[in-house]
């Protein structure tokens, strides 16, 4: 009955795992957010997180894609039909987030252009809120800019192109080339960085703890965001790939593996940004926390400042780090993409060609959105909701109902355990379970009592609040409604049976 695609290898699945979590975020995001709650102090919080959040999350997620062979929405249906709906929020969060990530990569895609002949000039924050972007105020769709619209073609017809070829051959293929050949270049920039005069100064600011944090909840919470969203946990993608894995899989090795290698190269990651910051503060003659900046503002003004000052190959290194942040983000976009693409094709039944052409297209045309003047507000907005109240949300809802209502997770230990040589037993199976069912419930509860609190005292950035209500709020509550409505849909006839290799009936 089951014909689903499996991939090649299990180092292909590995590295589209690796792939999906490494994305534009860890490169700008890990650095600041470390430095910002207590630099080396960070450390100790953030292993905690990765070791009682990421790595058991993975692995439930890794666990339910295998036994219920199934996109997120099935896999939840299979689990018990009066969850699918939670499969299907969780893939509408990833497909609002594909429509502007696709966006930032191909502004990462004209900056490695721009670096060729350092077209952003000395004002680079001018440069790329006035020439590059064009950005209008708040609210205002403007014009369709030129110069971000053809990148995001390419962008898309990549990413499609990639997707219509199937997980072996496009996917699979896909991650071994990007994965290995982004590391290679972020290495060169590392080494690079680690040479300049001043890398010292940054590393010490980076790394230099500030143990007085530790007592601060806030920076335990930081910690824990960092991870759940750097895995790309709780919007459909572990599930989704893990669904191709064959049936005979070391799923906890697997999750392992993945966690330690998105953590790795967010630490290199830190070492570089860092060492290039020291190397700016020594240039002008200030600190390093005069020249920090988080999200696009460190990657697209920072950095172009940066490679401004370098002693030599100012063009060549400004290539090496936009050429990553593409490559990154085309990795990301692709595993964003096939969540969709697999629940569209489990639902309906369609072909993959079919699939992709529907989910993708639309995400691509909706994405032009962000290549208007104003696509700038409507992205800063829409990433901030979806993700505080999508993905943060969801993962919350998830663990409860898996742990709490479905009360499933003794049967997904024993189905890891089946398959995997790290078994979940004895001080590992206590380790998982109280991680699932106490630690992480508890953070995230707090997380999200936290986030409500403070975004009805405060209105999001610098934008009246009717503008984040219009495209933040509502945004991410349609990501759960359109979810709720998929969810009515009648699945085909014996859509919902389990694959031969589970032994258990779902529940409708």
């Amino acid at each position: 009955m089951e014909n689903r695609p499996q991939w090649g290898t299990r180092a292909g699945f590995i590295l589209a795992a690796v792939g999906s979590a490494i994305g534009l975020g860890n490169i700008w995001r890990f650095p600041a957010t470390a430095y910002e709650n207590g630099g080396g102090a960070f450390f100790v919080p953030y292993l905690f997180a990765l070791l009682t959040a990421g790595i058991p999350l993975l692995i439930l997620e890794f666990t339910m894609g295998h036994k219920y062979r199934g996109s997120a929405p099935l896999s939840y249906a299979r689990m018990n039909k009066k969850y699918e709906w939670l499969g299907w929020w969780q893939v509408g969060i990833a497909f609002v987030i594909s429509t502007y990530y696709a966006v930032i990569i191909a502004w990462a895609m004209s900056y490695s252009v721009f670096s060729l002949n350092l077209k952003w000039g000395d004002d680079t924050g001018g440069f790329l809120i006035g020439e590059y972007l064009q950005v209008s105020a708040p609210g205002e769709i403007g014009g369709l800019v030129p110069s971000v619209l053809l990148p995001l073609v390419i962008v898309w017809v990549v990413t499609l192109g990639i997707l219509f070829k199937g997980v072996k051959k496009g996917v699979e293929v896909a991650n071994k080339i990007f994965i290995p050949a982004l590391v290679i270049l972020f290495l060169i920039i590392v080494v690079r960085a680690l040479t300049l005069e001043g890398a010292a100064t940054g590393l010490n600011a980076f790394f230099k703890p500030d143990w007085s944090t530790i007592a601060d909840g806030k920076v335990w919470v930081a910690a824990y965001g960092q991870i759940f969203f750097s895995l790309s946990i709780a919007f459909a993608i572990m599930i989704t790939y893990s669904s191709y894995l064959p049936k005979k899989a070391d799923i906890t090795n697997n999750a392992f593996i993945t966690g330690f290698s998105n953590s790795g190269f967010e630490l290199l990651a830190g070492i570089g940004v860092f060492s290039i910051l020291g190397f700016m503060a020594v240039q002008q003659g200030v600190g390093v926390d005069e020249v920090v900046a988080g999200g696009v503002g460190l990657a697209f003004v920072v950095f172009p400042q940066i490679i401004n000052e370098f002693p030599a190959f100012k063009e060549l290194f400004g290539f090496l780090f936009f050429g990553s942040l593409v490559l990154a983000g085309l990795s990301s976009l692709i595993s964003i993409v096939e969540t969709f693409v697999a629940g569209v094709q489990d639902k309906f039944k369609v072909s993959r060609t079919k699939a992709v052409a529907f989910g993708g297209g639309l995400s691509a045309v909706i994405s032009i959105l962000f290549a208007t003047k104003g696509g700038l507000n409507f992205l800063d907005v829409a990433d901030y909701f979806i993700n505080q109240f999508g993905v943060a949300l969801a993962g919350l809802v998830q663990v409860i109902v898996v742990v709490y209502f479905a009360r499933q997770l003794k049967s997904l230990r024993d189905h890891a355990n089946e398959i995997s040589d790290i078994k979940l037993t004895g001080f590992l199976g206590h380790w998982w379970t109280w991680s699932l069912a106490v630690i992480t419930p508890i953070v995230l509860g707090y997380m999200m009592i936290d986030l409500i609190r403070t975004n009805i005292a405060e209105v999001y950035g610098d934008y009246p609040r009717i503008f984040t209500i219009q495209y933040g709020v509502v945004v991410a509550v349609l990501a759960l409604l359109v979810g709720i409505a998929f969810s009515i849909i009648k699945w085909k006839k014996d859509a919902l049976e389990l694959p031969a290799s589970s032994s258990k009936e779902v529940n409708k």
